[in-house]
């Protein structure tokens, strides 16, 4: 049986990662789900193993993965893990009391990606009748992904990136153009601390913008920071 919820509470979390170490990642993820107590967290872009294209596949089972698959048992959160995934793809898992899943593969891949990964297909996510879009970076910034994904139908677009300490500001405008598009809020989870690909100074500021492209919340530049908001249905009056 299908569940419906009025109100869906969402998270962005930017835990400090390190490079391809998923079981102490996995711990600090679990961290952030416990503090953030949102129906659904969003994690950045290869929040799992950091922004390492030589990364090893993330697989579903993998047993290293236990601490988030206890804390959304313990919270009732769907996480929203980024890693290299089968396919290969840079993907998102999802990840629930009853374990995790591939529900997403990046579609626009940029510069080297395309050596060690293939692209993805637009996606949609359900969760208690709301119907989340799935973006991973460089997919924010390309018109036609929340075209394609817009057009399977969705309550919001949710987003894992990647970006310089200088580019702070990208995800808010990508953000606010989608809704102006497309008529949904946004939820961005950005890297904070340091990762691969040259990413030495990443920007955090995860943030939160509702269907009419203002900001509701907004985590700041450090590792370990998450925001939180609570959407509900329009009522007919």
């Amino acid at each position: 049986m299908e569940t419906f919820s009025q109100s869906l509470t969402i998270a962005v979390a930017q835990p400090l990662t390190s490079a391809h170490d998923v079981a102490a990642n996995a711990v600090a993820h679990a961290e952030a789900i416990r503090a953030a107590g949102a129906r659904v967290v969003v994690f950045p872009e290869m929040s799992l193993t950091g922004y390492e294209l030589d990364a090893a596949v993330v697989e579903p089972d993998d047993p290293r993965l236990a601490p988030i698959v206890e804390a959304c048992a313990h919270t009732g959160t769907i996480a929203l893990a980024g890693a290299p995934v089968p396919g290969p793809w840079i993907g998102v898992l999802a990840v629930d009391g009853s374990g995790a899943r591939v529900v997403y593969g990046k579609v626009y891949l940029h510069g080297s990606e395309a050596e060690s990964f293939k692209p993805g297909e637009p996606a949609v996510l359900d969760v208690d009748g709301w119907r989340l879009g799935l973006a991973v970076c460089r997919d924010t910034g390309i018109p036609e992904h929340a075209e394609r994904t817009a057009a399977l139908g969705i309550d919001g677009y949710l987003a894992g990136v990647v970006h310089h300490d200088h580019e702070s500001q990208v995800h808010g405008d990508r953000a606010r153009r989608v809704a102006a598009d497309h008529g949904v809020w946004v939820a961005t989870a950005a890297f904070a601390g340091p990762t691969g690909g040259g990413f030495d100074r990443t920007s955090g500021r995860s943030g939160i913008w509702s269907a009419q492209g203002e900001l509701l919340a907004e985590a700041g530049a450090a590792p370990g920071e998450f925001a939180v908001t609570t959407f509900a249905r329009a009522t007919d009056t």
